[in-house]
């Protein structure tokens, strides 16, 4: 596991990489595979960085095909898993598939403190047997806060449990608001990689990732702009050539 901070962002090329949400949709399970397969090359020839397999539409198990099919046929692209509301799984499925990373909605501040100290004890020992960096959501979209403590010290224990933050506003596709990321890096620091987990748009990434270190996309990528839409070939494009001009004016910075 890495231990290093700073170690998540190394598994880029590119600075302030941006990851692609695939969201499972399809009426069936085959057809769960099949646009799965699609929008994973759609994404990564069109320059995304790498692929969250989450199961946002479909199933623990469809996640399971879909891993299996990129560690057979994919497997030397960037490639991650979201289990929503099951972490064990994501870690039993990221050690299974060797995935690069997982993604955890929340990681600090949606436990009561009791329930907290079991949280601890789980994440630390599934860190220690696994070679998959953490995301970890502080504060984030549909997770209740149930800590009671302030948001500088949920973020501090939050840091202690993952490779880097997630930050989001109150919803899929929504904008996350500037001020929260200005509150999150102010209490992180520079160093530890924080990531824009919603509402990345190419009106707003360019302030938003000024502060951050990368993000997590989904519905900007699909035709209709919402997560219930197909991947969008000409969204990816059209957004990650303004990336690729912010990433040259960051170079040489």
């Amino acid at each position: 596991m890495g231990t290093g901070k700073g170690e998540f962002l190394e598994l880029f090329k590119a600075k302030k990489p941006i990851m692609g949400m695939i969201h499972l949709k399809g009426n069936n399970n085959e057809e769960k595979l099949e646009i799965a397969k699609r929008e994973i090359d759609e994404m990564i020839e069109n320059g995304i960085d790498a692929v969250i397999i989450e199961n946002y539409f479909g199933s623990t198990e469809n996640v399971e095909e879909v891993l299996r099919y990129i560690y057979a046929e994919r497997k030397n692209i960037i490639y991650g898993l979201n289990i929503l509301k099951d972490d064990h799984k994501s870690f039993e499925l990221a050690n299974q598939f060797e995935a690069k990373f997982i993604q955890l909605d929340s990681v600090a501040g949606h436990l009561t403190i009791e329930e907290d100290v079991q949280f601890h004890d789980f994440i630390s020992k599934q860190r220690e047997q696994t070679n998959a960096f953490v995301l970890g959501g502080v504060r984030f979209k549909y997770q209740p806060y149930l800590s009671g403590r302030s948001l500088e010290e949920d973020l501090k224990i939050g840091m202690t449990r993952c490779d880097a933050i997630v930050v989001t506003g109150e919803g899929t596709g929504l904008e996350t608001d500037l001020n929260k990321i200005i509150e999150f890096r102010t209490i992180m620091g520079k160093n530890f990689p924080l990531i824009v987990g919603a509402g990345i748009t190419a009106e707003n990434f360019h302030n938003q990732l000024t502060l951050a270190d990368g993000a997590i996309m989904g519905s900007y990528l699909k035709d209709s702009y919402k997560d219930d839409g197909y991947v969008s070939p000409e969204h990816i494009q059209q957004f990650m050539t303004e990336v690729q001009k912010f990433r040259t004016v960051m170079s040489v910075l």
